[in-house]
């Protein structure tokens, strides 16, 4: 890991009416080296990011999240092989994370019903059936991927829309 940014949450005096922050909310950035290290590390981030959000009571997003987070991670380290960032944000109800690296190639969903030989592939996949959102966009030569999942307790929050 390189470098942290985002220690502190966001002034409660700024939402004004919305429903959710401060608890729950923050912002959190951090490099990786290229390193296999690097994917477990962020997984760690995601954890203690919502841990320290008051979301860590949430098992099964924290779960998610890091299981979503470990996929793109992986993702940047074996498709770009160029250091990647980790972005990390939550507020009104919403997690965002983010893995921007130095590869051009979007990623693609491929299927689960892939030959038992084939190990990899199943990323997106994953992601495609857990986020309530996800996508891609171009940074400069390089991509962000993102997801997000939903972060109350409310039926239906974090679900894919239709």
């Amino acid at each position: 890991m390189l470098e942290l940014s985002g220690d502190r949450r966001p002034d409660p005096d700024r939402y004004g009416a919305y429903p959710q922050p401060p608890l729950g909310a923050g912002h959190a950035s951090a490099a990786y080296e290229p390193r296999p290290t690097s994917v477990r590390q962020a997984r760690r981030e995601v954890r203690r990011r919502l841990e320290e959000w008051g979301l860590g009571e949430r098992g099964d997003l924290v779960e998610t999240a890091e299981l979503l987070v470990s996929e793109l991670a992986t993702n940047a380290l074996l498709h770009s092989a160029t250091p990647f960032r980790l972005t990390v944000s939550a507020a009104h109800g919403v997690l965002r994370c983010e893995v921007t690296d130095g590869g051009p190639r979007a990623p693609r969903v491929l299927g689960a019903g892939r030959p038992p030989t084939v190990e990899s592939g199943r990323g997106m996949f994953l992601v495609e059936a857990l986020a309530r959102r996800w996508g891609c966009h171009r940074e400069g030569p390089g991509k962000t991927v993102w997801f997000e999942l939903g972060t109350c307790a409310c039926d239906g929050c974090g679900r894919r829309q239709p």
